[in-house]
């Protein structure tokens, strides 16, 4: 490869996430090629609302909201916690959901 894309990580980042890996070198590839798949769709994305707010007129909070509709954020172990509670007297819970409940109990102050 001769020519450099224009979101290509910087040499000093892709060692960093080589050395960040738990894995043995094999498995080290593999998690480079993930965080790296993953920087670079983040990158693409921050030009992408850039582009929505300079050239579409896009309103930031209107930016934002395209920003999290790309990047959801799972349900914390709180909100997982209370829609299992919800669901409480249905005789399909298992021990998963309990560990759920167990895990965001665990992280309340008493």
């Amino acid at each position: 490869m001769t020519e450099k894309h224009p979101i290509t990580p910087p040499p000093e980042l892709v060692q960093e996430w080589y050395n960040a890996s738990p894995h043995a070198n094999e498995d080290a590839l593999q998690d480079v090629a993930n965080v790296a798949a993953q920087w670079g769709a983040d990158k693409e994305l921050l030009a992408c609302g850039n582009y929505l707010k300079q050239c579409a007129a896009w309103e930031e909070e209107d930016v934002v909201e395209f920003y999290n509709y790309r990047r959801p954020k799972p349900p914390s172990l709180k909100e997982q916690a209370l829609a299992l509670l919800d669901k409480a007297e249905d005789p399909s819970w298992d021990i998963n959901d309990f560990t759920i409940v167990r895990r965001a109990l665990e992280q309340l102050d008493d």
